[in-house]
Order: C-alpha cells, then structure tokens, then sequence
C-alpha cells in the first residue's frame, strides 16, 4: 500500500534527533525520500551537516538537496535552538544566533524553496514553532521572539502562495521528550518541578509529556496531499496545555 507521502521529495532541518529525527522516521515510512540537514552528524542519509545560523550559505544547502534528491516537494523547518537569559543578562550574541536559527534560516528556505513550488503549482511546508510562539515565560526572550515571528512567517507565506497549490502550516509543539528538555544531563520533564505542577496539578491534562513521534504525525498529514484546504495555521500539539491558559 503506498504511503501518505509516497514519491514525495522532503527537506527536514533539525534532523539528527528529537523531532526533526521522528519525522525524517515517519516520512520514510510514510514514503517520502528525505534529505535532512543539522549541524550535527545524522544517520539518516541523504545529509548534510550544516549550522542553519549560516543564512547566507542556504541557496548552496538547497542546490545540495536537490542535487542529492531531486525537485523538493516538501520544507519542514525544525531545528532550533534556545540559550535562556534573563533580560538583563541578553546578549547580542545568543539573541541573533537564536533568531538565525530559528526565524532567519526558515524564512528564507521558504522563499528559497517556496518560489520553486510555486512555479510547479504544487508544495507543501510545515514549520515547527512552539507553544512559546503564543505564550512566553522567564527566561526566554529570544526564543519566544523567534517563534513568534515563525508563526507570523507561517502565515504571510500562506496568504502568498495560497493561489498556487503551495499550503504553510505550522505545528507548535508542548513539552516534547527531547534533547532540548535537557539541562546538564538532567530532564526537566523528570524534574519535582514539571511532575508538581504539569502532571500533578494537571498544567497539562493529559498529564504527560509528548514522545516526538506524536509530533511527525502531525507534521506528516499537513505536508501530505491529503491535505488540500488547511494552510496558513498554527497546530499546537500540547496536551490540551493552552486550553488552561
């Protein structure tokens, strides 16, 4: 039986592990050809190894793609990154590597990418932004200034590329069992902290956290051709979290 994403070409940032590694998994699985990318080294292959804080270099990482692949059909835009400061202790540095990462690289992978889907009147892109997107905490300025804008980015290259069969959505994961949940070694998903008040005063309802795979899910319908109506959203996949807020 052909999968979801079957004869589909998809380009996964992100995709040495936590999400971006389940949904490099779920599209395989679901039939898509896969080239990812991620400063780090990937078992997957097609890879590239490549620190997405370089903006200036992505048309070479696209034209590697597309090389190694073919036309991209598929833009997942995962990789991310977070240094928590408090606002007194911002620096310039961590903040413009922040939003290099998470909100300059995928703006222009989509004007990169999206403007060939746009001239084969087909594509698909799914950005993974984060609760923080639309609710904000301590301690993370940067961070949350650079999902914000990706969710606004979702939705001007929705309003964009709409009349030309290419749909932007994004998924806006919660507390997710990653490696970014970690500190030093330690979870925070472990923490008396995340177990008091997320599990045990049911912050989140379904009183745990996401696995990564729960999240490609997601990802994998909207980036599929089964999706023909939804574009330009932001899915938050959170336990039911922002229901309470």
């Amino acid at each position: 039986m052909a999968g979801l994403l079957a004869g589909k070409k998809a380009l996964v940032t992100g995709s040495a592990s936590g999400i971006g590694a389940a949904i490099v998994a779920e599209f395989v699985a679901q039939g898509a050809t896969v080239f990812g990318v991620d400063k780090n080294a990937s078992a997957h292959q097609p890879s590239a190894e490549y620190d997405l804080s370089n903006v200036n270099g992505l048309p070479e990482l696209v034209a590697q793609a597309e090389k190694a692949i073919g036309e991209i059909d598929i833009l997942v835009n995962c990789a991310g990154m977070a240094i928590g400061e408090l606002i007194p202790d911002l620096t310039w540095e961590a903040y413009d590597k922040t939003l290099r990462v998470n909100l300059h690289s995928p703006v222009f992978l989509m004007k990169y990418l999206g403007v060939k889907m746009v001239a084969r009147g087909y594509g698909r892109i799914v950005n993974i932004t984060s609760v923080h997107g639309q609710f904000s905490e301590e301690k993370a300025m940067s961070y949350d200034v650079s999902k914000g804008g990706l969710n606004s980015a979702t939705r001007t290259a929705a309003l964009e590329f709409a009349p030309h069969n290419v749909l932007v959505n994004a998924v806006a994961p919660g507390f997710t069992d990653t490696p970014m949940s970690s500190n030093k070694g330690k979870s925070e998903l472990e923490s008396e902290w995340f177990q008091t008040v997320y599990v045990k005063y049911s912050k989140i309802p379904q009183l745990r956290a996401a696995q990564p795979w729960e999240q490609a899910k997601h990802v994998a319908w909207l980036a599929s051709s089964e999706n023909t109506y939804c574009t330009g959203q932001v899915l938050l996949v959170d336990g039911g979290m922002s229901a309470r807020f």
